[in-house]
Formats: structure tokens, C-alpha cells, sequence
């Protein structure tokens, strides 16, 4: 299955890219043994739109129009389902083992994601109660699938 992540924002050169950087670089080595490629990461610009609202639904149509055909859509969102590492690599391994090509993960910007994508998501995940600048989540998101993959190959990377 192709893995690729949206996220309104862009890295600036610096140490989160470099991080983020390195966690897919794993994540494409490590993936392929067990079904699982980076496709691509996507990054839009925040959207200068005026008001909170306007800036999601631009936002959302950059998405909807990233999107490969049939794909699966994993949310970040804040009002998502809290998982342990253990849980995201079973999400993960069960959209793999779906039949579905395509699965992407979708950050948004600072206002969050527009509403009328939750109806259209098959997954919508929180990485805890507390707020994350989209840098941080990006570094989190791209560590946790390198670990989902360490997981579900049987890799001691992670302990519990």
C-alpha cells in the first residue's frame, strides 16, 4: 500500500524537517518488506482566506483534489480517536491488508480540518488532548508510522 501524507503548511528548512526527513527516510526502508511505500508527502499553503471557515473548505478542496482515486483518509484531528502506538500500527496494518492501493494522512493548519471531511474519512485519530504546532505533528506522524512499521514487522524498535 502507497502512504502518503497531506499537510496544510510547509516545513522550513531546520532541525523538524531534518527530523520529520528522517523518520520517512526509515519508513521507506523499512516499509516495502512489509507492503507499505511513502508515496509522497503534499504540502499546501495556508490558505489568507479572512475567516476560519473559508480557510478549511479551500483547504479541504486542496485535499479532495490530492487524493488518488479510491484511497483510504486518515484525519488528525484533535476531536479524533486517542490510539497507542500498538493501535496505529493495527489501523495501519488493517487498511493494508484492505486491498485499497492508496491510504493518506491529512494535517491541517492552524483552524484544524474542514467538518465535511470527517464524513468522507475512514479514520479520524487524535495524537493526544494537547494542541501540536503542524510541525511537531508532522516529526509525531512520521515517527509513528517508521514505529507501526517496526511493529508489525516484529522489529525490537519498539519496547513496551
Amino acid at each position: 500500500m502507497r502512504v502518503g501524507l497531506f499537510a496544510v503548511g510547509r516545513l522550513k528548512a531546520g532541525p523538524e524537517k531534518d527530523l520529520a526527513a528522517r523518520y520517512l527516510d526509515r519508513f521507506s526502508k523499512a516499509g516495502p518488506a512489509i507492503g507499505l511505500e511513502l508515496s509522497r508527502v503534499t504540502e499546501v499553503p495556508e490558505s489568507r482566506a479572512s475567516s476560519a471557515e473559508t480557510r478549511k473548505r479551500e483547504e479541504a478542496v486542496l485535499l479532495e483534489k490530492s487524493l488518488p482515486d479510491a484511497s483510504l483518509l486518515i484525519l488528525l484531528d484533535e476531536r479524533g480517536k486517542a490510539l497507542d502506538s500498538e493501535g496505529f500500527a493495527s489501523l495501519i496494518g488493517s487498511f493494508r491488508d484492505s486491498g485499497k492501493r492508496d491510504m493518506v494522512l491529512a494535517i491541517g493548519g492552524a483552524d484544524g480540518l474542514d467538518p465535511s471531511l470527517h464524513g468522507k474519512a475512514d479514520a479520524v485519530i487524535c495524537l493526544g488532548k494537547m494542541t501540536w504546532p503542524h510541525q511537531l505533528v508532522r516529526i509525531l506522524i512520521a515517527e509513528q508510522l517508521y514505529r507501526a512499521v517496526t511493529i508489525l514487522s516484529g522489529h525490537p524498535y519498539h519496547r513496551v
